[in-house]
């Protein structure tokens, strides 16, 4: 068996395509310090090429073309290696300002694709978005067939709520390394807010295949099927975020809400009051749906309270609106549920709270 060295790891983000060509034949590909691949000091965005999900996938897809390729990774102890390259640097440096002048100067030896999307990604990050776009159309003018550029152009197309064009971005990201979760991710909450959630639900249930133990997958999962009227399926996918982040204040929420369409009200309640034990802001608007509960569960003056304390303090546009929709949904649940009891003060404090 032939044994390749891989390129030092803090090239990685800054290599298209990530592996060198490779002999025909079984072969070993060893990495060293892996985690060089990943330092990145970008605020507010995160060039993607060094998120361990992309480039794991980028290794994985590369080596599965080969057919014979096998994978070793070792960390070194001791002093790592230098750092030489260029762009490498930059995304160590703390200033995103110097960040991207070295970006330019190193363009300036070669716009090859890779350093394009790299300085296309610190350009997003100081807001200069019509260079970044102009970076990014270069790249895949370059690059027509690297998920990294239509990823991030669909990142750039989000900025400028273009949902439609980001959901080709993501969707092309997708098709190029399928084995990427977060292209599947975006993909789905891009199609999400152009109303097609049957597709959304499809990309979410492809990034969950891949990472079946991520939370947000899950979460996403759930909150599209409960769009789609599948509660018990919703259900089951919002307990299992709260399995695994007992913690996650949204995770209950999530629970109540479905549990509270079901209506199973007792076990909404309990659901809406475990993510407010949860929950430091205590978000007056999951506040509002605990308050609900307590109506349908013939509770009127503790919904009352729970509605004072939800809405003292809040600005006036926003108290409003949250009342109005209180309202709303309180009708819905009585005219759903007319042998309801006890709601009737409830409905009168809202009403009157809407008219001062």
């Amino acid at each position: 068996m032939m044994v390749i060295e891989a390129p030092p790891a803090s090239e990685w983000p800054f290599r298209h395509p990530l592996c060198p060509a490779l002999p025909p034949g079984p072969v070993e590909v060893r990495a060293r310090n892996t985690a060089d691949a990943y330092v990145n000091q970008q605020a507010g965005t995160q060039l993607v090429t060094t998120q361990p999900a992309y480039l794991d996938a980028e290794w994985t897809a590369a080596l599965a073309r080969h057919g014979q390729a096998t994978w070793v990774a070792t960390e070194q102890g001791g002093e790592r290696p230098p750092v030489t390259h260029p762009l490498a640097i930059a995304f160590r440096l703390g200033d995103p300002a110097e960040r991207l002048e070295c970006c330019v100067e190193f363009l300036e030896t070669g716009r090859t694709a890779a350093a394009l999307v790299a300085t296309a990604s610190v350009c997003v990050e100081v807001n200069d978005l019509d260079a970044a776009a102009r970076d990014l159309d270069e790249a895949l003018r370059l690059a027509p067939e690297w998920a990294a550029a239509h990823y991030e152009r669909g990142k750039l197309r989000l900025r400028v709520d273009d949902m439609a064009g980001a959901a080709e971005c993501f969707q092309r990201a997708a098709d190029l390394l399928p084995g990427f979760a977060p292209a599947w991710a975006n993909l789905g909450g891009t199609l999400g807010e152009l109303a097609r959630p049957r597709e959304a639900l499809a990309a979410f249930e492809r990034a969950l295949a891949l990472d079946p133990s991520s939370p947000q997958a899950l979460n996403n999962v759930g909150v599209v099927r409960r769009d789609l009227g599948r509660l018990s399926e919703s259900e089951a996918a919002f307990r299992q975020v709260i399995q695994l982040t007992p913690g996650m204040a949204f995770g209950h929420y999530n629970l109540g809400h479905t549990l509270f369409l079901q209506g199973r009200f007792h076990a909404a309640l309990s659901a809406y009051a475990e993510g407010q034990a949860r929950d430091a802001e205590k978000n007056p608007v999951q506040a509002s749906r605990l308050a609900l509960c307590k109506v349908a569960t013939g509770d009127a003056a503790g919904a009352l309270r729970e509605l004072h304390r939800a809405t003292a303090g809040l600005p006036r546009e926003y108290r409003q609106q949250l009342l109005g929709d209180t309202s709303a949904i309180l009708w819905a649940l009585v005219t759903q549920h007319p042998g309801l009891a006890g709601w009737q003060p409830v409905h009168d404090w809202l009403a009157k709270e809407l008219e001062a």
